[in-house]
């Protein structure tokens, strides 16, 4: 079968072949698409199509067997999603860390930065002054005024705590 013929063949066929797979999967698009993929496996072999061996029930075959491993593959999916458990409750943040994060946040970008990466992440300070580009000196007082400002911040926010305790407003 020469393009131009495959091409008339496909025009002529396509729509019929469309219909006769809606029926089977009774998806209109779904139809197209396997009927569509049998085509595109067709032109691949175009040249050892013979218009009298009926191309046309060669392309239906394959994409009603598209279509079943489709449903197959769907099914499968469906199946390992059923068993799957779906998961359990995730607990909220522990209050301690809530304010630890809200007492950074009031902290100037390069303390919390400085106090994160040493205190959190466990990294010296002459490797954060390595990666900042600041001398150690710099990295050793962002670290004592952001210690010094997260204890105000902490205190105020436990003061807070107690006082709301005392008055019942937890």
């Amino acid at each position: 079968m020469t393009e131009d013929e495959f091409d008339a063949f496909y025009a002529a066929a396509f729509p019929r072949l469309t219909g006769q797979l809606s029926a089977f999967t009774g998806d209109r698009e779904e139809a197209q698409d396997v009927v569509q993929e049998a085509f595109v496996r067709a032109w691949d072999r175009r040249g050892d199509f013979l218009a009298d061996e009926a191309p046309e029930a060669w392309i239906r075959t394959v994409a009603m067997r598209l279509a079943v491993s489709r449903w197959r593959r769907a099914r499968r999916w469906l199946e390992l999603v059923r068993r799957t458990p779906p998961p359990g409750a995730v607990p909220g943040p522990d209050p301690d860390h809530t304010a630890l994060v809200a007492a950074l946040r009031q902290l100037p970008k390069a303390q919390r930065m400085v106090i994160v990466l040493h205190h959190l992440c466990d990294v010296s300070v002459e490797q954060i002054a390595s990666d900042t580009g600041a001398p150690v000196g710099t990295v050793k007082a962002r670290l004592y005024r952001g210690r010094a400002a997260l204890a105000k911040h902490l205190a105020v926010d436990e003061a807070d705590a107690s006082v709301r305790k005392e008055s019942g407003r937890v």
